[in-house]
């Protein structure tokens, strides 16, 4: 799913050739995307876009009479920039936005279509879809200390809760927690001053150093390969690779559709933390240490 420093990147590629220009029509093809009827969708048609606005995860764009399109790309959802009144042509093709200098192209992957397009009427109306978390690059050390222990949570889980902070999912959330050196299940209320302080920090410059990245790869061009796994992270989708600061290898934990990879020596001191597709099975079995997955894996191999 497109994170803080994707959407960044997004709504700075959108500002230079859609701010200032008139939405001509949006046509959507797949009817499941817009999920609201009212006000219609032809509202907005040959309305002037007014500003561009990151809500959590969401691309807000403002429209003129207070309008306003709210998109979430979800997991599968990408956006494209093609020529003035590019064809609806694919299976994955859900909505073009079409204006004089080109089309906004939305496409989604797979079978499972969860992208969402709102057009809604008025700031009010706006902020309701605002999930409310903390803005984690302008957010002051008290500010965040403030959002990460309102409620004990795993670290994991607080830092991609939309509600504490805002724009931050499952693959930099891995990267924040790396560099800070940080269990994914720590407990948010049982963290030092020390600790705090460092997630902060590790916070912050991740996502910097990721807009920085990702600015410095798209150029004058449109962001065209957005994904969750990315050269250059230290631990997310990296399991079994080596971590590039230690070079233990990377290990990860399951639950349904979502992983989290983190390095043991790094940030758990060197315990493993139970993969729950393989634990359930094992039980009380399950290698607490790197040596003993070695072992067991050396096992399994031979047998």
């Amino acid at each position: 799913m497109p994170e803080l420093p994707d959407i960044t990147i997004y709504i700075e590629a959108l500002e230079k050739r859609i701010l200032g220009q008139t939405l001509q029509q949006v046509r959507i093809r797949n009817p499941f995307l817009l999920r609201t009827a009212v006000p219609p969708i032809q509202s907005v048609h040959g309305k002037i876009v007014r500003s561009l606005r990151r809500l959590g995860k969401r691309i807000a764009t403002g429209l003129d009479d207070d309008y306003w399109l709210v998109l979430h790309l979800m997991i599968a959802g990408r956006l494209h920039w093609s020529d003035p009144g590019a064809r609806l042509s694919g299976k994955n093709t859900s909505a073009a936005f079409d204006f004089a200098s080109g089309s906004l192209v939305l496409t989604e992957a797979g079978t499972k279509k969860r992208a969402s397009l709102h057009l809604l009427k008025g700031e009010e109306a706006l902020q309701a879809y605002d999930p409310g978390g903390l803005d984690p690059l302008s957010a002051s050390l008290e500010a965040f200390t403030a959002a990460l222990t309102s409620r004990n949570h795993t670290l994991k889980r607080a830092l991609t809760s939309p509600q504490l902070f805002s724009g931050i999912g499952n693959a930099y959330s891995d990267e924040i927690l790396h560099r800070a050196a940080l269990s994914p299940v720590a407990l948010t209320q049982k963290l030092s001053p020390e600790e705090i302080q460092r997630l902060c920090q590790a916070t912050q410059q991740t996502m910097t150093h990721w807009i920085e990245k990702l600015r410095a790869e798209t150029g004058d061009g449109f962001p065209e390969h957005v994904t969750a796994f990315r050269d250059g992270m230290t631990v997310h989708g990296r399991f079994g690779k080596p971590c590039p600061v230690c070079g233990t290898k990377v290990q990860r934990i399951r639950y349904a559709d979502n992983e989290t990879n983190y390095c043991p020596k790094c940030q758990t001191g060197g315990k493993l933390l139970a993969d729950r597709s393989l634990s359930q099975l094992l039980k009380k079995d399950w290698p607490k240490t790197l040596g003993e997955l070695e072992e067991l894996r050396q096992t399994s191999a031979r047998s």
